[in-house]
């Protein structure tokens, strides 16, 4: 299963974004400061991580999920929610006051990793976030029997804790500038 901490990964995605000069294109990928993923690639895909890991992983994930929030009313809420089912998230979008983290993406993702992992959903959670509160997590999860899987950009807003509690981690930059490359390319060639 892979969870996504959706409120770190786009801000920090958008930073990484503007150091390394890539052009982020608003719609289906990318929504600023409320949610962004891999152009070309579904929720649910894993292969790019599973390819590097060097183990018969699974290609696709048992199921996705994308924490985030956005400051809006219930319609905004329902959008962001649609974006996300289409990229085949099952997202969990709260309501924040302007300007503002929301503390539930955090524990609303570590109370589901958790009790799939109790509840033996998975074998390997593959974790998109950097910060370091989610060490404690991390670490229980594995005293479960689960293998746990970091991947977050190398460089930037990584907690260097978080990377060494992980069994694995996977570097998203070189994957996510490629993606991202693509897509401006794809633009400026046009319809095909």
């Amino acid at each position: 299963m892979m969870f996504v901490d959706g409120e770190n990964f786009t801000i920090e995605g958008q930073k990484f974004a503007t150091a390394a000069n890539l052009t982020l294109f608003g719609g289906k990928h990318w929504k600023e400061d409320v949610y962004l993923w891999f152009p070309g690639l579904l929720g649910r895909q894993t292969s790019f991580i599973s390819a590097q890991l060097g183990r018969d992983v699974n290609e696709t994930a048992v199921r996705a999920h994308y924490y985030t929030s956005v400051s809006g009313n219930e319609e905004v809420i329902r959008e962001t929610e649609r974006a996300l089912w289409a990229l085949e998230f099952h997202a969990e979008v709260f309501k924040k006051p302007q300007g503002e983290r929301a503390k539930r993406v955090d524990i609303t993702l570590a109370r589901d990793m958790l009790s799939h992992a109790y509840q033996h959903h998975y074998d390997i959670a593959v974790l998109i976030a950097g910060d370091g509160d989610y060490v404690p997590l991390v670490d229980a999860v594995k005293k479960n029997g689960k293998m746990v899987v970091v991947a977050f950009f190398g460089g930037r807003g990584l907690n260097e804790s978080l990377k060494l509690a992980a069994d694995n981690f996977f570097d998203l930059s070189p994957w996510f500038t490629e993606r991202w490359e693509l897509e401006r390319d794809e633009r400026a060639a046009g319809p095909s």
